[in-house]
């Protein structure tokens, strides 16, 4: 995670050490999962259940193993920027830039975790494409 997403983090976390845990979790699973593309050391902070809201990926650990496994498989080189972390009550939010290459302008995606005794149990997403241009001069991050 860059500086600024340490920046970008809400102060209730920081004085809850319940939420700053959930957050770490989440940074961990999303480095395992996309960064070091290590499934087995990523699936161990999935719960017992886990439900997607992803339309097109499967409920369960083996709906996103084979998500993941396919994407991978499609693009070697996927990786992923935490841009910032926020978290509230049992939800984690991540702001990510997501890149299939080094020179693909990327796409700039929210992923909302649920988090329930340690264990990511739950998961909603948004994405949207980074276009090459834009109607100001702010970027998506």
């Amino acid at each position: 995670m860059n500086k600024a997403a340490l920046v970008n983090t809400n102060a209730r976390a920081e004085l809850d050490p319940r939420l700053a845990a959930n957050k770490q979790l989440v940074l961990d699973f999303l480095q395992k999962m996309i960064n070091e593309a290590d499934f087995a050391a990523a699936a161990i902070h999935f719960g017992s259940q886990y439900v997607q809201h992803n339309p097109l990926i499967e409920d369960g650990i083996e709906g996103i193993r084979k998500h993941i496994t396919g994407l991978r498989s499609q693009f070697p080189q996927l990786r992923a920027e935490v841009k910032r972390l926020v978290a509230e009550h049992d939800l984690v939010v991540a702001h990510l830039h997501a890149k299939r290459s080094p020179d693909d302008l990327g796409l700039s995606i929210v992923d909302i975790f649920r988090v329930e005794d340690g264990k990511l149990v739950e998961h909603w997403e948004v994405r949207q494409p980074v276009p090459e241009t834009a109607v100001h001069a702010n970027d998506m991050f």
